[in-house]
């Protein structure tokens, strides 16, 4: 019997297969399709997530060097109010290669990564789970002592072991124009309610269009009015759910979840990745895949790690919605050089950022 069996080998799924194998542990990994796709997912990141991919593979994933963003309140030709460093803050990486990459890692360090396995259901019973899963050669049962939900939004685990929804889904949408861009700034605009659109340079890749909207908008109409107004080409789009807000338990009886599955995102951003991996790590350092009784560990350590940067960021996002000249207002105080980390909403309370504040013109 596996000690784990991970559903899903995107960013959180793959690391947290990782550091559970360094610790020992028997880990079986299945994702659905190919690893990495279908793509649904922004590839901006914040300069932490080298931390996470082994140094061999960093250089064929970056793509471009990000080191400020041009806020607007209105269209392509708005006016836009700057936020920068000297040096890069985040970077442009091929997204469907940081997913393969991490579960090549997992793989290294001792998982069984499966990919063309979709699983079809997931019974949990008082020494074991039950996984039941329809791959290549047919459909086959994988029993552990423990199932770890990595698999997305719509999570299956999550579902079938009775774990809350998170609380709030956004829907997404991403296109990319194949047009050569090494701007260093990406553009934001507080023009969609209740979250934001943006521009990302992403070096030979091209540029990365994209937002979201909360249920009953249409992301399509705003998404071909964001890309007409920069005129651009558009070769490929792809969408997704974007989960906002974890909801009240992320764990069962034999079962946890991780990534988006759980909700651990940004809710200014969406993004998933960074905060994903963190709590991965302490599912991995926490639970015990025998003793069910470790589960609230991991409840505990992850929360504790997240829980302040979540709150703020929810902050932060009920400003996007804010009437436009508190908006601007906001942007004029805050605009110019920065010394805030993209993933952590604490850090407009550092000391860096006001430095960085208190030293302007």
């Amino acid at each position: 019997m596996r000690d784990f069996v991970v559903v899903g080998a995107g960013p959180s799924g793959a690391r947290f297969a990782r550091s559970a194998a360094e610790r020992g542990r028997d880990v079986l990994v299945l994702e659905q399709g190919e690893i990495g796709k279908p793509l649904a997912c922004s590839g901006h990141v914040s300069l932490d997530v080298w931390d996470y991919v082994p140094e061999s593979a960093r250089d064929d994933l970056f793509q471009n060097a990000i080191r400020g963003a041009r806020f607007h309140t209105g269209g392509a030709e708005s006016r836009a109010y700057p936020f920068h460093r000297d040096e890069p803050i985040s970077n442009a990486v091929d997204r469907v290669g940081l997913d393969k990459a991490l579960a090549r890692a997992a793989a290294d360090a001792g998982a069984d990564v499966r990919d063309e396995h979709t699983v079809t259901g997931v019974e949990a019973g008082r020494e074991s789970v039950t996984v039941t899963a329809r791959g290549p050669d047919g459909t086959d049962t994988y029993e552990a002592r423990m199932v770890v939900g990595a698999d997305g939004p719509r999570s299956r685990v999550r579902s079938e072991c009775g774990i809350p929804d998170p609380d709030e889904f956004l829907h997404g949408v991403l296109g990319f124009d194949t047009e050569a861009s090494h701007e260093d700034f990406v553009d934001v605009h507080l023009t969609v309610p209740g979250f934001f659109a943006w521009r990302i340079p992403r070096g030979d890749a091209g540029v990365e269009y994209g937002l979201a909207v909360a249920p009953g908008d249409d992301p399509n109409e705003r998404f071909d009015a964001l890309v007409a107004d920069y005129g651009a080409t558009i070769d490929r789009r792809c969408s997704g759910l974007i989960p906002v807000g974890p909801p009240s338990r992320v764990t069962g009886k034999r079962s946890l979840l991780v990534g988006d599955a759980a909700g651990q995102t940004k809710p200014f951003t969406g993004g998933g990745i960074l905060y994903g991996m963190r709590a991965a790590d302490h599912a991995a350092a926490t639970v015990d895949p025998a003793r069910p009784e470790t589960l609230p560990d991991y409840e505990a350590a992850w929360r504790a790690d997240l829980r302040t940067e979540q709150r703020l960021g929810a902050l932060v996002r009920a400003g996007y919605d804010a009437p436009e000249p508190l908006q601007r207002a906001g942007m004029r105080l805050f605009s110019g050089e920065i010394g805030v980390h993209m993933d952590e909403p604490t850090s407009l309370l550092s000391r860096e950022q006001l430095r960085a504040m208190f030293s302007r013109g």
